[in-house]
């Protein structure tokens, strides 16, 4: 499937870069990356999407190609871009489908949003990351203090930490420098976003047709997150993938 590289500018004067493929008449899709990756992450799997669906991944601010404001980065700010990242291009609603802080972003969404969601798919999820230990690690043991330029053995290291299994290895470069791109106080804020940010008091008011997905070798996302969540949404089904790791949405639906 062919990709359409863009950059739209939202109404604050952000811009985002995003890339598209697919009909354009057919249902949107929208794919929300998790932290300090872009909307590479997906490739693998918009190689194996539908192409009658309209498949749009987006940069976040502060990701990939997208500007890096100095501010910006809790969850209710990004989902505010995304509203209006479908502002700019002219869509009223989509499916969307977030992975690790992408799933933070699209629940927050949902919530802010609801008459925009068709539906929700949910990779590696949480509603925060508050008390998350292998998270507070990570904070305490190096995002805290990072200066730029950002160590690459520490961005290789932290990308290595989300793996259970290979990946093929242009693909993993491919997500290395693009962690790369993201300056130090986009790791300290958007990290910082997630634990400090919580929607789990509201997450039952979601109405979206809601799918979760989870490896059970994800080492970030614990079983008793996805469970709540999908417990807490009317109607929401869960999928576990025996042997997946966080980044479950790093290859496409045929290597599950």
């Amino acid at each position: 499937m062919a990709f359409r590289s863009k950059t739209v500018t939202l109404a604050s004067g952000i811009d985002l870069h995003y890339v598209e493929s697919g009909d354009r008449s057919g249902v949107p899709l929208l794919l929300l990356h998790g932290y300090t990756d872009s909307w590479r992450s997906f490739q693998l799997l918009l190689e194996a999407l539908p192409a009658g669906l309209r498949v749009l991944a987006v940069s976040q601010r502060g990701h990939g190609d997208s500007d890096k404001p100095r501010s910006g980065y809790d969850t209710g700010v990004l989902a505010a871009d995304i509203a209006a990242f479908m502002d700019a291009i002219g869509i009223g609603s989509a499916v969307i489908a977030g992975h690790s802080m992408g799933s933070q972003v699209a629940l927050r969404f949902a919530i802010d949003h609801p008459q925009r969601t068709r539906g929700l798919v949910l990779l590696g999820a949480f509603t925060t990351l508050k008390g998350n230990p292998e998270v507070e690690a990570l904070w305490y043991q190096g995002v805290a203090t990072l200066n730029d330029p950002v160590d690459p053995a520490f961005v290789r290291e932290f990308q290595q930490s989300t793996l259970a299994r290979p990946v093929p290895p242009e693909f993993f470069a491919s997500v290395l420098a693009e962690s790369l791109k993201v300056p130090a106080y986009v790791w300290r804020s958007a990290l910082r976003g997630q634990m400090e940010g919580d929607v789990s008091p509201v997450v039952a008011a979601i109405s979206a047709p809601t799918l979760v997905l989870w490896g059970d070798r994800d080492g970030i996302a614990a079983r008793s997150q996805q469970e709540a969540i999908a417990s807490a949404i009317p109607g929401a089904r869960m999928i576990t993938y025996a042997g997946s790791p966080h980044r479950a949405a790093a290859w496409s639906p045929r290597d599950q």
